[in-house]
């Protein structure tokens, strides 16, 4: 029988589209229960690699043979041990190229819409931890926002597109994820923004986005309008595109709203996040698209993996918008909060300028799931 690896986009794209496979996953217990690869239609089972040394005999019954079978570890290399072991027992399987690091790392693009005057939208689904990143495109110029550090990705799909990229925006200073945003406005000779109240401490020169501030992408005169919303972080700043589009950061998400404690300060930001939900975000158009900077829970992705939600329908749907009592909205922000993100300290430090890690160290310090959101 063979062996096949299967990347993480081809991957990506069996769980955008909700078909049905197996995953055995050869990590450790606690990896698993931690970060896993998450999908709609996925059977899973959980069996260390250690455990399998001996060979793959006590397992064999609980492998379907009627559909995909994917064995996925850290980097591979267990991985396809096991597979080969498989294979050597008659079953056709596949191995995750990479492993749960190339899925921690892999890009979806997807068109979320066309813009008034000809331009269009894209959102990057980093489907295994959760952040998304956009592309906006008008007239041959690009403005790139909240990219992550896999930069060669959004260089060349502007390449793709045939468009130069010339700003560069990060909704709020990240501490889950390392930003892209700095590197990429270096390699393109293009602007980076960053929100002053969130600048206090990096040590760069950057453009500071302030409330009000108006930039243009291209000639159509697609208005990035600059929308002061504290709470996930104190300088954290919305976006409304084209007045149809409001990229939230990680102020709003689809079935959750952004956790205020990931710099130590929960008790003083909740009143922050409560006056941007509350108050600044009920003063906007119902009928403007909510794209978020995290999804949650695979749920949230719509069927041609994008995510994405009129904000009316997060008022009438979200929980953590409908919560009148601010006294249970302090308690369900402040004492209901998931585990803090993997490093998220290292990496906070690393999107200030104050360290410099190299690549391994990056990518262990981003391995885990996205924890930006309380619900």
């Amino acid at each position: 029988m063979t062996v096949t690896a299967m990347t993480a986009g081809e991957l990506a794209k069996k769980v955008i589209a909700k078909e049905s496979f197996f995953i055995l996953d050869v990590r450790n217990e606690d990896a698993f229960e931690d970060w896993k690869v998450e999908g709609e239609n996925i059977q899973y089972l959980n069996v260390p690699y250690f455990d399998l040394l001996d060979g793959v005999e006590d397992v064999l019954d609980q492998i379907p043979t009627d559909k995909d079978v994917v064995v996925i570890c850290a980097k591979e290399g267990s991985s396809i041990f096991v597979a080969e072991m498989l294979s050597e027992e008659g079953r056709n399987v596949h191995y995750l190229q990479g492993g749960m690091k190339a899925w921690s790392e892999h890009l979806e693009p997807v068109k979320v819409g066309d813009l008034k005057d000809g331009g269009a939208i894209y959102q990057f689904v980093r489907i295994g931890k959760g952040c998304l990143s956009y592309m906006i495109v008008s007239d041959g110029e690009a403005a790139i926002i909240d990219a992550t550090r896999m930069t060669d990705v959004f260089i060349n799909y502007a390449n793709e597109l045939g468009v130069t990229i010339t700003n560069v925006l990060d909704t709020h200073l990240h501490a889950d994820h390392i930003s892209g945003g700095r590197k990429i406005a270096e390699a393109v000779n293009g602007v980076y923004w960053l929100p002053p109240k969130d600048a206090t401490e990096v040590v760069f020169e950057y453009e500071p986005l302030e409330d009000g501030r108006t930039i243009t992408v291209g000639n159509t005169k697609i208005d990035i309008q600059a929308l002061y919303s504290p709470g996930h972080t104190i300088g954290s700043t919305s976006f409304i595109v084209d007045d149809a589009y409001l990229l939230s950061g990680d102020i709003l998400f689809i079935d959750s709203i952004g956790r205020p404690d990931l710099a130590g300060l929960a008790e003083d930001w909740v009143g922050d996040l409560r006056e941007t939900l509350y108050r600044r975000y009920r003063e906007l158009a119902e009928d403007l698209v909510v794209l978020p900077a995290h999804f949650m829970i695979i749920e949230e992705l719509n069927a041609d993996g994008s995510v994405a939600e009129k904000l009316g329908t997060l008022f009438a749907k979200n929980h953590g918008l409908n919560i009148e009592d601010e006294a249970e909205f302090r308690e369900l922000v402040t004492g209901n909060l998931p585990p803090q993100p993997n490093a998220y300290q290292e990496i906070r430090q690393t999107n200030m300028g104050k360290v410099v890690p190299d690549e391994d160290t990056q990518r262990e310090m981003e391995i885990g799931p996205n924890r930006c959101a309380v619900r």
